[in-house]
């Protein structure tokens, strides 16, 4: 049902739940793995999939369990292609429809620069240097 992780300390440990440190994907995950975009990712649309008819949708064949969150919605990202058995899964990361777009000002800098003939330094001079002899 679960996966061991390599140990209780550190940052793992907040995706593990017990006191065994196991990851779980099933309805005893802990809070933090099953919001995480990680779970999410993978377990989009997989309550929807029956792979046998002896077993319940969602699943997991590999874990041994059904899925603990079978109504997976995903906020920000969209899948994009995902192959037939599931093992390639792409997402496209959605554009953010919650800000107003913004619009461009034009600075001093998109201005094209005018050329002032005869003036040192300027664009468009005649001034011209060879072997740092000014002519």
């Amino acid at each position: 049902v679960s996966t061991q992780s390599t140990g209780s300390s550190g940052i793992n440990a907040e995706y593990s739940s017990g006191i065994n440190a196991e990851y779980r994907v099933d309805s005893r995950a802990s809070k933090i793995l099953m919001e995480s975009l990680m779970y999410k990712m993978c377990y989009y649309r997989f309550g929807e999939v029956t792979v046998d008819h002896r077993q319940p949708a969602g699943f997991d064949r590999t874990r041994d369990a059904v899925i603990g969150d079978k109504n997976v919605k995903l906020t920000h990202v969209e899948e994009a292609f995902t192959t037939t058995n599931w093992l390639v899964r792409i997402y496209k990361v959605k554009k953010p429809g919650n800000r107003n777009e913004v619009k461009k000002h034009k600075s001093k800098k998109d201005k094209p620069l005018k050329s002032r003939k005869g003036e040192k330094g300027s664009v468009g001079s005649t001034v011209t240097t060879t072997r740092g002899v000014r002519k």
